[in-house]
């Protein structure tokens, strides 16, 4: 039997340093051959003018989709927090959201998509806004599952900020839902994620729900 997939935390080098995926000519000749081979065994007709280029366009939309893998250097520029003492430093949240994001299912590479929230409590750093976005793209362009994303956000965001507080929300659609299976109608899963004063402190997170404009 495969043995059980343990999660770890990522760490910065997962999140910042880009990993190349190129590939040559005799490579993509071999996976749009592959491609090709599938698509015509499903049914597609790969003689008409229309899809004669579709394998070719579905290796390279398969390869832009995931090209979270590719880190982004972008992210390690921090700065140094704009609060100077009080009750607020512990208190005063960050959030940007919604963030909507795409991602592959990597159970059955079926799109999953919806929306982020991201959210933190600044101790000695801060991070430009368009880095949250940036954070959650990095990990939902990639082969993945709806948890095991909050967790690598929460993680990374607490790792390049130490702040007092991480929280992350993700509601999505998950096609492998829709498109096969029980085949349920437009479901919505909701995940969340706390770290720091998140976690010990119910008032905070109704706050961030709340500004989400979500039910706790």
């Amino acid at each position: 039997m495969p043995s059980e997939h343990k999660y770890e935390s990522p760490g910065i080098n997962e999140i910042l340093v880009i990993k190349s995926r190129q590939i040559n000519d005799e490579q993509r000749k071999k996976l749009e051959a592959n491609a090709a081979e599938l698509l015509s065994a499903l049914g597609l007709d790969l003689n008409s003018p229309a899809t004669v280029e579709t394998p070719r366009r579905f290796v390279q939309a398969l390869f832009d989709a995931t090209e979270g893998y590719e880190g982004d250097p972008k992210l390690v520029k921090v700065f140094e927090t704009e609060c100077r003492g009080g009750p607020d430093c512990r208190l005063s949240q960050i959030i940007e959201g919604p963030i909507q994001f795409f991602s592959l299912c990597e159970h059955h590479a079926l799109p999953f998509f919806g929306t982020a929230y991201v959210a933190y409590i600044a101790h000695e750093h801060i991070i430009g806004i368009s880095k949250l976005t940036r954070l959650v793209r990095i990990f939902t362009k990639r082969f993945a599952v709806q948890e095991r994303i909050g967790q690598q956000i929460a993680d990374s965001l607490n790792r390049l900020l130490q702040p007092h507080g991480v929280a992350v929300l993700l509601e999505a659609r998950h096609m492998c839902v829709e498109m096969r299976g029980p085949r349920e109608v437009s479901p919505l899963t909701r995940t969340t994620f706390w770290r720091g004063e998140y976690d010990t402190n119910p008032f905070l997170r109704q706050e961030f729900l709340d500004a989400c404009g979500k039910k706790g």
